[in-house]
């Protein structure tokens, strides 16, 4: 017969590791600053920061924010109602946010918006030009589709960059309109 022994720890070192782990989590835990414009600006990286990491959120999905004091209004399209709700709540938990004004519209369901949204990637994707943007997980031009009209959302180098992502975009059969809000980043 084999006798087992465990390691027991006393009450001390207990708390002592305790103390330990509760102060590391601590320090990763990002703590709002001090004074009114210092907050918002930390909200705004705080409410980008979780937008991105959302898990559903894609290339097909537009999700933008605006910040006043401690409530954020949160605005965009997405293709799923999971990332509406993902989006609500992991602004919720941010500390010191008092009140999530949601107005994300969940695009409908459409077999013919699917399949454009799929050409419109490879139209934009594709092209040797804007291939440079297909690279990474978070594809800075997003292609918004409803009822067989395209949205372009989000943020290119250039002027050049953007026209050539609206020309692209023009070439899908079977669209109806194109509206181009690509950003031309400041300073390229």
């Amino acid at each position: 017969m084999t006798t087992r022994r465990f390691l027991s720890i006393g009450p001390i070192v207990f708390l002592v590791l305790v103390t330990m782990a509760a102060s590391a989590f601590a320090q990763n835990k990002a703590v709002p600053p001090r004074g009114i414009q210092n907050y918002e600006q930390w909200l705004n990286k705080e409410v980008r920061h979780e937008l991105v990491l959302l898990p559903w959120y894609s290339v097909f999905d537009n999700l933008a924010y605006k910040v006043n004091g401690s409530e954020v209004t949160l605005l965009g399209q997405v293709t799923m109602p999971v990332t509406k709700d993902d989006a609500v709540k992991a602004v919720k938990s941010i500390e010191g946010v008092t009140k999530v004004d949601d107005k994300i519209e969940v695009l409908p369901l459409s077999p013919m918006d699917d399949q454009l949204r799929r050409a419109e990637f490879r139209a934009i994707y594709s092209e040797p030009a804007l291939q440079h943007y297909g690279m990474g997980t978070l594809l800075p031009i997003h292609i918004i589709l409803k009822n067989g009209h395209v949205t372009l959302e989000g943020v290119v180098n250039s002027q050049g960059d953007k026209d050539l992502a609206g020309l692209r975009a023009n070439t899908v059969s079977n669209v109806f309109s194109v509206t181009n809000n690509l950003q031309v980043r400041p300073g390229s």
